[in-house]
């Protein structure tokens, strides 16, 4: 896990050797299938204690007053915890100390911009997922995204689709649609107007914000972190770690000022005395959030370096059939059943999955398949 192998430049291939490329692509495949793990945990442990502590909160039983309000906390909630990352990125070899002494004053500015403008960018979709969720549920804010995130993809990134990656994105938009996983924070029908201006405003800004941070990422990665040479020329774990934890920083930093700010600090002591499994509960719950977040966002962001920003968020919403199947054991809410319609979303999720890694595994064959064509016409010459 401590280099990665990602999608290297033509010159940088041809130095390697069939044998090192394939040992790198197997590290490669490794590190991708670790990284998407985290993703499905995190995602399963984020849903199921966001509806035990909304369960417990009475929120979708309280007045319009109160439905939408706690967003600022659960924002701080979601990036708050990234210290606990800090040993595991001293954890991991430092960067050669001569490329880091010779980078240029522009290259640290650089990094450093990168770094406040994602900070602030997440803490802006923190902020705008939390009350969206409230306002229009789970579901139709993933399958937003990805359509969002596609778009993106093409013009920043210059993402080439192929059709196993398109077949991959119908099927995860199927999956999510008849997939989503039932959420306690969504209030009943007649106690909000869904689907109104307001609604729809929050439910686009709030995916474009978190479309528009995943391709960020991936070019900071590569045209920042990469070309400064921080690094060496080499993708490593580390580059995951220094992202979150700086960009998470930031984040906290603005979701704190937005906490006093409007107020909402006031009434944390009146949330955790209506919580009904009391004040214990409602710290560990906040607590398990926050670090389950933690858990979500080191694999988005190890598969955003690995992969893509699409492919990353194709794996979250690939997540939502299983993590509505433990939703549905988990809780007993009304009319939540894993019927047909899930089942068929899970077969859809798993489809989905297998095109996109079909694709990734046909551009590794790929590049074996150059590297000894090469070496064979270097042979022979």
């Amino acid at each position: 896990m401590e280099e990665f192998q990602g999608p290297e430049p033509r010159g940088q291939m041809m130095s390697e050797n069939p044998r090192s490329l394939e040992l790198n692509q197997r590290k490669w495949w490794i590190s991708v299938f670790f990284c998407g793990f985290l993703i499905f945990a995190g995602d399963s442990l984020v849903m199921l204690l966001l509806n035990f502590f909304y369960v417990q909160d009475n929120r979708s039983e309280s007045n319009q007053d109160r439905q939408y309000k706690g967003t600022w906390t659960q924002a701080l909630i979601q990036n708050a915890a990234f210290p606990i990352l800090i040993p595991f990125f001293f954890k991991f070899s430092s960067p050669n100390p001569e490329t880091v002494s010779n980078q240029t004053n522009n290259g640290w500015f650089r990094v450093l911009s990168l770094y406040v403008s994602l900070g602030v960018l997440v803490s802006v979709y923190s902020k705008l997922y939390a009350l969206a969720k409230l306002y229009v549920g789970w579901g139709i804010l993933v399958s937003t995204q990805l359509i969002l995130t596609s778009l993106f993809s093409a013009f920043i990134n210059r993402l080439k689709f192929n059709r196993w990656i398109i077949i991959s994105i119908i099927f995860t938009l199927a999956a999510d649609f008849f997939g989503s996983p039932a959420f306690a924070g969504t209030p009943d029908e007649d106690e909000t107007d869904a689907y109104d201006i307001k609604a729809w405003l929050i439910l686009i800004f709030p995916t474009l914000a978190f479309s528009l941070s995943l391709c960020l990422m991936q070019l900071g990665f590569e045209k920042v972190l990469v070309k400064t040479k921080r690094y060496g020329n080499k993708k490593v774990f580390r580059m995951v770690l220094e992202m979150q934890i700086c960009v998470s920083f930031i984040a906290t930093l603005v979701c704190t000022v937005g906490l006093f700010a409007s107020g909402e600090f006031k009434e944390l002591k009146g949330d955790s005395e209506r919580f009904k499994k009391g004040k214990t509960y409602y710290i560990l719950s906040l607590v398990g959030l926050a670090l389950s977040w933690q858990v979500w966002a080191v694999g988005l962001l190890g598969l955003v370096l690995l992969v893509s920003g699409l492919f990353a968020d194709v794996v979250h919403m690939c997540a939502s059939p299983v993590v509505a199947l433990l939703v549905v054991l988990a809780f007993d809410f009304m009319d939540d059943d894993f019927g047909w319609q899930r089942r068929g979303a899970l077969l859809g999720a798993v489809l989905a999955l297998a095109s996109y890694f079909y694709s990734l595994h046909k551009t590794k064959k790929k590049e074996i398949a150059e590297l000894n064509k090469r070496e064979n016409n270097n042979s022979e010459a």
